[in-house]
């Protein structure tokens, strides 16, 4: 069973976005099936990197929309997505060294902040960047 399971809810009606919010949930749901059977640590590891740097790059693809568009709430936004990149890194360093982070409580802290930023920060945008055009 998924960790999360994508609903049209968590659309904001940009399909760059939605698609790219699509992949972190797979890329979650991933991770929670790699660590509820136990994977190896190359496996686990492997998709710990995937889900940063993807991350990386989503973020990047929300950030250059707001920048373009002159999004008002852009420093804001942005600083939520620097604590979670810096978070996420930090997690990927220690497990990568060794340490045995992806518990429970890390796969709740990823599913409750995606869901959130999603639904209660990302929601905020979307009638904003709609009205200038995109979709």
């Amino acid at each position: 069973m998924s960790l999360i399971t994508w609903n049209e809810n968590f659309s904001v009606n940009i399909m760059e976005v939605d698609s790219q919010h699509k992949k972190l949930i797979e890329l979650i749901n991933e991770l929670h099936e790699a660590m509820k059977v136990a994977k190896g640590k190359d496996v686990m590891g492997n998709i710990l990197s995937e889900l940063v740097n993807y991350t990386v790059y989503h973020f990047g693809t929300e950030e250059k929309l707001f920048q373009k568009h002159g999004y008002a709430e852009y420093v804001t936004h942005k600083k939520q997505h620097d604590d979670l990149t810096k978070q996420v890194v930090a997690a990927a360093d220690k497990f990568n060294k060794g340490g045995n982070i992806i518990t429970v409580e890390v796969m709740n802290f990823l599913k409750n902040w995606l869901q959130n930023h999603i639904l209660a920060v990302d929601k905020r945008y979307a009638p904003f960047l709609n009205s200038k055009g995109v979709v």
